[in-house]
């Protein structure tokens, strides 16, 4: 796998949240994800609420939902209906705007918050953008514990290297109670052929391959914003 980047630094997050702040309006229905400039937009979305604006949000992640509690966003689950947007980050962008996600271990219900909402955000550092998804060389998959070692041996003939990811020496466990298996992989050309072929494994719940999910991705570079949407890019 290779080393990844550094990432953003405060100032750089507090930029990218206020940024991802303009794009709510009052009223609106948010999803909130997971993650270093996923939490950041929702201490700023706190602030907001603090100020006076109506928002009520659906977490990705019960580490996020404890965030937004602290923070003062009201919390609603998705029998609400369709989300407005949702705001959440990203471990790797491609020039198409597919996405990996899962390092932090959410992406199961990342993907289910994402597709319930009418617009999808996208928040990350210029270190996140790669020419090819996999070119970190990992890729997060979730799986029933039942089914674990079958899914490792299938993995493994698809051509990844798969690891249970562990935490504090144990297996960790996702907010579903699944374990992940972290694939080391190679730079993805066939990208939706593959995640078809990882999703058709029994036992695998779903995988961090994100394709046609994002509207607009925010990339934090220096001391600016840059705004990435499918054909287009503005800073």
């Amino acid at each position: 796998m290779t080393t990844p980047a550094p990432g953003l630094d405060q100032a750089q997050l507090e930029r990218l949240a206020a940024r991802a702040l303009e794009h709510v309006r009052d009223g609106a229905l948010v999803g909130l994800g997971s993650g270093r400039a996923a939490s950041a937009f929702v201490r700023a979305l706190g602030a907001r609420v603090a100020q006076g604006l109506r928002v009520r949000g659906v977490p990705t992640s019960e580490a996020t939902a404890r965030l937004a509690r602290e923070v003062g966003v009201p919390l609603v689950g998705l029998e609400e209906g369709i989300l407005d947007i949702t705001m959440d980050g990203a471990d790797e962008v491609d020039p198409h705007l597919d996405l990996i996600k899962g390092y932090g271990g959410a992406l199961v219900r990342e993907r289910i918050v994402a597709t319930a909402s009418r617009r999808r955000v996208t928040l990350v550092g210029g270190e996140k953008l790669v020419p090819v998804l996999g070119t970190r060389g990992r890729l997060p998959v979730e799986v029933i514990p039942f089914a674990w070692p079958l899914v490792v041996r299938e993995l493994a003939a698809l051509g990844c290297r798969p690891t249970l990811r562990m935490a504090g020496g144990v297996p960790f466990v996702t907010d579903n109670g699944n374990r992940i298996a972290d694939c080391a992989v190679r730079p993805i050309e066939a990208k939706a052929a593959f995640g078809r072929d990882l999703r058709a494994i029994p036992g695998v719940v779903d995988t961090g391959l994100f394709l046609g999910i994002t509207d607009l991705v925010l990339v934090a570079e220096g001391r600016g914003i840059r705004e990435m949407r499918r054909g287009a890019t503005s800073a």
